[in-house]
């Protein structure tokens, strides 16, 4: 069977990686000059900056894609700076995570993390069990309705905010807990208590870290296409989606040339798909956008940095007023804006193969209103916007005890509206336009074609959007 895949990010080449080993005929066709998506690269004066996901977790889910890599673990998995000055390592060996938090915050919130955890595990298992390996349709739902203690673990209706309230006393832990809900592009005010599965899947599987960046993922999956003889076509966009009686039958490009397919899998963001490949109003007004984008600098810092860990975590001391800003806040009137104190994250590997000996290579990532010009994004194309945060970013994190402004060799930065260009996410969106757990099918609305990726089944992250890969792969099955 002849495959086409609309786009080289990751879910689109492990896609294309499982169904060409199970036989069939693929091509991709990339808009880009370079594969990846939002797992992007960029090197400058010696150094190399991940510029998409910095940590990969659940390693088995990409051990039978027949990819060499190398794994280093990660301790701790991210550093957490909070707002009075205390710290905690997080650790992917659940006792030592406890006896961390015991000797950081006291044996009473070690006690709560415990129990929290014991939930944790159960939201997760039911996750793994019922939703994460298989596609979501009304049967499937029907299936997990039986099981009543899947239900319970996950905790329908509850938000992931409730759910910390619920188990942890201490709020710096609770504060711990909101952040996975930005994993999804969601707000933890509103995200579902389902979310708690991110955690333990973070840290019960632990975090990980490639040796010259995450990038070579990509390269690693480009290899293992050209080994199965996929063909990948860079800057190749791709204009619509072609149907013959309610059946995908392939591509047009932009080009013009028409290219005939038995099925289609779309790698592109679900409101792309639906607004423009292959327009279909129903499923696009479903599309709500309240996901968040991301803010980045990357900076090639002077010397070396001792107090911060691979990734650390700057909190600030109001996390609901950075959700107002990046959100807007309509019940007031506010529009989206940035932050003026956000959670600051910043990947420093110390990797000598990504910076010169004498200087450090930061990644800084700030959540941010998704680009755009209604209530609820920021025009991220506004002059002088972007230099100007970064500079207030510099600021904020010499008040947290981070001031590195005498030892910047240089700065640049990349907004919504770039990522926007460079990988057609609406908005510059990081896990697609529809942020949370529920996601677009992975069957499209006409027969032979599936979409894979961050927007859609089971969400985004890079375990996600390759467990959305082997979904799509195990329904078409292998070539007869």
């Amino acid at each position: 069977m002849k495959v086409v895949v609309i786009g080289a990010g990751v879910g689109g080449l492990a896609a294309a990686v499982r169904l060409a080993a199970a036989g069939h005929q693929v091509d991709v066709y990339e808009q880009s000059a370079t594969i990846g998506g939002k797992l992007g690269r960029y090197e400058r004066d010696g150094f190399r900056f991940d510029t998409g996901p910095s940590l990969l977790t659940l390693p088995q889910v990409f051990a039978d894609l027949g990819l060499t890599l190398e794994l280093e673990p990660l301790d701790p998995v991210v550093r957490h700076v909070f707002p009075d000055g205390s710290v905690l390592d997080s650790s992917s060996d659940p006792a030592v995570f406890v006896e961390r938090i015991a000797d950081a915050f006291g044996a009473g919130a070690a006690r709560d993390w415990a129990r929290f955890w014991e939930r944790a595990e159960r939201i997760w298992a039911a996750s793994w069990r019922s939703v994460l390996q298989s596609e979501v349709s009304p049967a499937s739902l029907a299936r997990l309705s039986w099981r009543v203690g899947d239900l319970l673990a996950i905790a329908p209706g509850r938000s992931l905010r409730a759910l910390g309230r619920r188990y942890l006393r201490d709020w710096r832990l609770r504060m711990l807990l909101d952040r996975y809900a930005t994993y999804t592009g969601a707000d933890p005010r509103r995200a579902p208590a389902a979310l708690a599965a991110i955690p333990y899947a973070e840290l019960a599987f632990g975090g990980w870290y490639l040796p010259g960046g995450l990038g070579v993922l990509a390269t690693a999956l480009q290899e293992r296409c050209a080994q199965l003889s996929v063909d990948v076509h860079l800057s190749s966009p791709v204009r619509s989606v072609t149907t013959t009686a309610g059946r995908a039958t392939g591509v047009t490009l932009a080009s013009g040339a028409h290219i005939a397919a038995d099925a289609v899998v779309s790698d592109v963001d679900a409101a792309v798909l639906y607004r423009d490949l292959l327009p279909t109003p129903g499923r696009l007004a479903g599309l709500a956008d309240r996901s968040l984008a991301g803010f980045v600098m990357l900076l090639g810092v002077e010397g070396h940095t001792p107090q911060l860990a691979h990734h650390t975590v700057f909190f600030p001391r109001n996390y609901n007023a950075e959700f107002n800003a990046v959100f807007g806040d309509p019940a007031h009137g506010r529009r989206a804006r940035p932050a003026s104190q956000p959670t600051i994250f910043i990947t420093r590997a110390p990797d000598p193969a990504v910076h010169p000996s004498d200087a450090e290579a930061w990644f800084v990532l700030v959540n941010a209103a998704r680009h755009g010009t209604t209530s609820g994004a920021v025009d991220w194309l506004r002059p002088g916007l972007a230099s100007a945060y970064a500079d207030h970013l510099l600021e904020v994190l010499a008040t947290r005890g981070l001031d590195v402004r005498d030892r910047v060799r240089f700065l640049e930065t990349r907004t919504p509206a770039d990522l926007a260009a460079a990988t057609a996410a609406p908005g510059g969106t990081i896990y697609g336009t529809a942020g949370g757990l529920l996601r677009p099918s992975n069957r499209g609305p006409v027969d032979g074609l599936y979409l894979v990726g961050g927007s859609a089944h089971p969400g985004g992250g890079l375990p996600m959007v390759t467990l959305s890969a082997k979904i799509v792969a195990d329904t078409i099955g292998p070539a007869r």
